[in-house]
């Protein structure tokens, strides 16, 4: 089993890779199977139906919006953000969708698309059926007819999508591609850079080969780096409030102003703010259904970018390092150590709560930002423990089921989070009592102990105990 960075990161549509990019991967799937088979044409309505989380907060994260988008054949990656909203209020108003792009059919998206808000599907905790069914059938969906095709997906946390095939413990896609140095432990990803001689991101890289050469992989990661920018400068300049009904002012335009003003620059706390700012900036433009990298969810986009973000304006060009290697060398260790939390337990906050999305990805910025920072091995591991260690038990709470309240902030607070982390490590010696693995098992055993309610439900902590409006 093996699996890439670029499963990892991924570019997408706010404001969640399990609600919304997940679903409209899936909803695209479903018709790209039909068109392969030539079934399209023979469709004359579709249904899908969202359980467990994706039920129970779907509006919030708009994944109703993400089936539409999927379904009439758009991609999270290439979907116009900007003009998603009017595209699905105009299939709405005409009560008709483009199948595929292509094949009009008739469409209700309160008929269509069932949310069931309290019942789940054995497989993953946000669960999707979707149902073709032929012109005989069409006006008695629900009823005995003809369906075309059935399919059953799951959006395990960070954008993947697996099928009906899956079992409770099915947490990414296999494949069978031999890497150079498999390692599924932070214990044995140590001891290939033990007996190798090697950094954390050297080995990534030499893995990353098995699926393309050197130059591709760099140019991706930068690519995937000047998407992260993108977002950051978007949500210095996008100001207004955000969608939702909860009516949360972006915070970034008015922080990115004062920080530019060249006030207050005798305050030796200023660079945390440059910090809450990136993280900020992300995540707002996530809240508003903005173009964002998954890294590795969408929830918890902000912190990667952040700091890293830290480390290029504040560490790398001060000193006159070789940027672009650094970001790529950052990147590729922040994979190596989210391999071992999708593999080992959980990015999904539907299934282990907020630790295993913005708790990992606390963990991915302070062992990368620690490798570049000049750290061993052991130190990049001790970082990635620490930061995930205390945010062991974090819930997943969003007031109104919305990407907004806790999360945007919660961003901004592990950002900061994970620079302290990586000093930490750094100033030690790479040893300490408890390991990353360890961590890493905690953090699933108590995500298989938190509550329902606590897990991406909005039925649980601030979601019933602050007043949506």
């Amino acid at each position: 089993m093996a699996l890439s960075a670029f499963d990892l990161y991924s570019v997408g549509i706010g404001p969640s890779s399990s609600h919304t990019v997940g679903p409209m991967r899936a909803a695209k799937r479903f018709v790209d199977e039909l068109a392969a088979d030539g079934m399209l044409d023979q469709v004359e309505l579709v249904q899908a139906e969202l359980f467990g989380s994706l039920g129970a907060t779907g509006h919030g994260h708009g994944t109703p919006k993400a089936v539409v988008l999927g379904l009439e054949g758009e991609d999270p990656a290439t979907v116009d953000t900007a003009g998603a909203d009017e595209r699905v209020a105009r299939t709405a108003a005409q009560g008709t969708l483009l199948l595929g792009g292509s094949v009009k059919v008739s469409f209700d998206q309160d008929r269509d698309v069932v949310l069931h808000r309290r019942r789940s599907l054995p497989g993953h905790p946000n669960g999707m059926i979707f149902r073709a069914w032929s012109a005989r059938s069409a006006g008695s969906a629900g009823s005995s007819g003809a369906v075309l095709r059935e399919r059953t997906y799951y959006s395990v946390g960070g954008g993947f999508v697996l099928d009906e095939t899956t079992d409770g413990a099915a947490r990414i896609t296999q494949d069978s591609s031999a890497v150079q140095f498999p390692f599924s432990t932070a214990e044995e990803l140590l001891a290939i850079c033990r007996q190798e001689e090697l950094n954390v991101s050297d080995v990534m890289l030499a893995n990353e080969t098995s699926w393309r050469g050197e130059p591709e992989i760099r140019a991706g990661l930068l690519s995937l780096w000047s998407v992260m920018a993108a977002c950051v400068e978007a949500g210095c300049r996008n100001d207004g409030v955000l969608p939702g009904g909860l009516r949360i002012r972006r915070r970034a335009p008015a922080l990115f102003r004062d920080l530019t003003s060249g006030t207050g620059t005798a305050d030796p706390l200023r660079v945390m703010d440059w910090v809450n700012l990136f993280a900020l900036a992300v995540n707002e433009e996530n809240a508003a259904g903005g173009r964002v990298v998954t890294a590795p969810t969408n929830g918890a986009a902000g912190i990667v970018p952040a700091v890293l973000h830290y480390y290029v304006r504040f560490v790398a060009e001060p000193a006159g390092h070789d940027v672009e290697d650094g970001i790529v060398r950052f990147l590729l260790t922040a994979a190596a150590i989210g391999i071992l939390f999708k593999v080992n337990a959980s990015i999904s906050g539907a299934e282990v709560g907020c630790q295993g999305e913005v708790g990992s990805a606390c963990a991915l910025a302070a062992g990368a930002l620690c490798e570049v920072l000049g750290g061993t091995p052991e130190q990049v591991e001790n970082a990635a423990e620490v930061g995930i260690e205390h945010n062991l038990g974090l819930t997943c709470d969003p007031v109104g089921g919305l990407v907004q309240i806790p999360c945007i902030e919660r961003n901004a607070i592990a950002s900061v989070k994970a620079l302290n982390a990586a000093r930490l490590a750094i100033n030690g010696d790479g040893s300490h009592r408890v390991s990353l693995d360890q961590a890493i098992n905690t953090m699933r055993e108590t995500g298989r102990d938190m509550h329902t309610k606590y897990k991406e439900t909005a039925r649980g902590g601030l979601a019933v105990n602050v007043i949506e409006c």
